[in-house]
């Protein structure tokens, strides 16, 4: 709502900056008033997660527990210490730096960072996740490549073993050893699956700082989240909040920033689930709420289609 129209506009990045971060702090204000509001009236949460209780009691299974937690430190350590090269960073990094430094947006050539203006790009403009980091150098006064590559893997792989432990709340309900195991026999193929770079646990370690990474390690295992417990109380026919609906079109949204090619892949997930949703469990009536979840994507690949 803010970035990409800017790019398109060719505005500077300061005004990104500006507009975002009032943006940011109006959220924040707004969901600690609700929040206040809930508690006031006792309300209990809107989304809740089955299971989530018996996966935080370690009487059972602490070994694993601590063998999951051994694994991700040596994860998070390595992806600090560890230098890795990709040749991609020769581009969506440097877009980085160079929109930090030159108060350009995709304005510059990120392969020389020299000589003025240029034609917008506007392929990967439409992506600006790159802007995003930028965004979060200016605010911490911290080097763009430093916080690429050192401080943004280790928070990114943290929120990603968050979503695949809700996923494994939703799996291993009441199965205190089950969701431990889960996670580590996630961490193993993380650990063991550079097999090639194209691979999703590749992305997740050594390219963690690129859009398409994020869109692949973290935003579609949470929307996949998201619509498995919307399926899940479509199947014992209780009531989906709205919020559900609104958190499930901001994951898409998220998933097309990422990467243009995050417009095709959720809303494909989208509609396979819809489909899935008014077929198998009788409930045509959420095809409509998942039709509008998807409106973003279809309206970011006409953007793509549009001026690419």
């Amino acid at each position: 709502m803010i970035c990409v129209p800017l790019i398109l506009k060719e505005r500077s990045f300061a005004m990104v900056v500006k507009l975002f971060l009032g943006y940011m702090l109006g959220l924040a204000l707004l969901a600690l008033a609700v929040e206040i509001q809930r508690r006031a009236k006792g309300k209990p949460q809107e989304v809740r997660f089955s299971g989530s209780r018996q996966g935080r009691k370690l009487s059972r299974g602490t070994l694993t527990w601590l063998l999951f937690f051994i694994l991700l430190v040596f994860q998070l350590v390595q992806a600090v210490r560890l230098t890795y090269a990709d040749s991609d960073d020769a581009y969506y990094v440097a877009v980085s730096s160079v929109t930090e430094s030159s108060d350009t947006m995709y304005q510059i050539l990120p392969y020389t960072g020299g000589g003025g203006g240029t034609k917008l790009d506007i392929r990967h403009g439409l992506a600006p996740f790159p802007i995003w980091i930028a965004f979060l150098a200016r605010l911490s006064g911290m080097q763009t490549v430093t916080l690429a590559r050192t401080v943004l893997p280790v928070v990114l792989m943290a929120m990603t073993y968050a979503v695949f432990y809700l996923l494994g709340t939703l799996l291993f309900p009441g199965k205190e050893g089950q969701l431990p195991l889960f996670l580590v026999f996630t961490e193993v193929l993380v650990l063991f699956g550079n097999y090639s770079i194209y691979t999703v646990e590749n992305f997740l370690i050594a390219r963690s700082r690129q859009g398409k990474a994020a869109l692949g390690s973290l935003v579609i295992p949470f929307l996949l989240l998201l619509l498995l417990l919307l399926l899940q109380r479509l199947q014992e026919k209780r009531r989906v909040s709205p919020l559900l609906y609104l958190l499930t079109g901001c994951a898409a949204i998220t998933g097309c920033l990422c990467s243009t090619m995050g417009a095709l892949l959720l809303c494909l997930a989208l509609c396979l689930a819809g489909l899935l949703a008014g077929i198998c469990l009788k409930r045509p009536g959420v095809l409509f709420p998942l039709a509008c979840c998807c409106v973003p994507c279809v309206c970011y690949a006409f953007l793509y289609f549009y001026y690419g």
